[in-house]
């Protein structure tokens, strides 16, 4: 078992893809936003860049000659589209439950999203209205994902050292934005992106979805519980 589980403090979460079910909605409304305006993309290259945020996302995915003062307008139609199927948006599988256990673990628990407040809040109602100890937005920072400033912001907000904090998420962008800050990458192949590929650009551990996570993050725990114990007691018939 890794020591990167056993090790960590703090745990900081992507939102779209990671906890919650709508990678492949935001790929629809970027693919459809960018219709209306005459660019023509192939889905499959939309669906890479989501996760970046609309800063870096359309740079990514259009031409660099093209008219910057429609990006504007093409993000406004994304989110006009996005927000007529948020009522159909649900949890990850175990998104809940692996919230719930980390916070009964006493790990800090941190939200980092491309996205903005607005986009936030609706999602956090899918989820229930988590208790997050910290929640950092694409509104709070000068660049989204993969730059390195919404896991700062994390780290600056909790005080926590990077090689204490878990950075989970499930797109290329989460993965480079924990390595440009030196935290633990962690990948989970829940928004359509593999794990070789979650692996090539930086993440540590890679996991199938967050039920996987979770039963690592619990063993870890519970292994370093037990040798701490041995520690300080000795094995089992061990007399001082």
């Amino acid at each position: 078992m890794s020591d990167t589980l056993t090790r960590a403090s703090g745990i900081v979460f992507d939102l779209d893809g990671t906890l919650v079910d709508s990678t492949y909605i935001h790929t629809l409304c970027w693919w459809q936003a960018m219709q209306q305006f005459g660019h023509e993309r192939p889905m499959a290259a939309v669906h890479h860049a989501v996760g970046m945020g609309a800063d870096h996302l359309l740079d990514h995915v259009l031409d660099s000659g093209r008219d910057v003062g429609q990006d504007d307008s093409i993000t406004t139609a994304h989110d006009a589209l996005f927000a007529t199927w948020r009522d159909r948006i649900h949890p990850l599988p175990s998104a809940r439950p692996l919230l719930n256990w980390c916070r009964d673990a006493g790990m800090t628990v941190a939200l980092a999203t491309s996205g903005g407040e607005r986009d936030l809040w609706p999602m956090l109602e899918v989820l229930d209205q988590p208790d997050f100890d910290v929640v950092v937005t694409g509104d709070d920072v000068d660049s989204s994902k993969p730059s390195r400033d919404l896991i700062e912001q994390v780290l600056w907000r909790t005080g926590l050292d990077p090689s204490d904090l878990l950075v989970v998420g499930d797109s290329v962008w989460d993965m480079e934005a924990a390595c440009r800050v030196g935290a633990p990458a962690v990948g989970v192949a829940t928004g359509g992106t593999s794990a070789p590929e979650l692996s090539d650009a930086g993440a540590e551990l890679t996991f199938p979805d967050l039920y996987a996570l979770m039963h690592d993050l619990q063993s870890a725990r519970r292994g370093a519980s037990i040798g701490s114990w041995i520690e300080l007691t000795g094995p089992p018939g061990h007399s001082s």
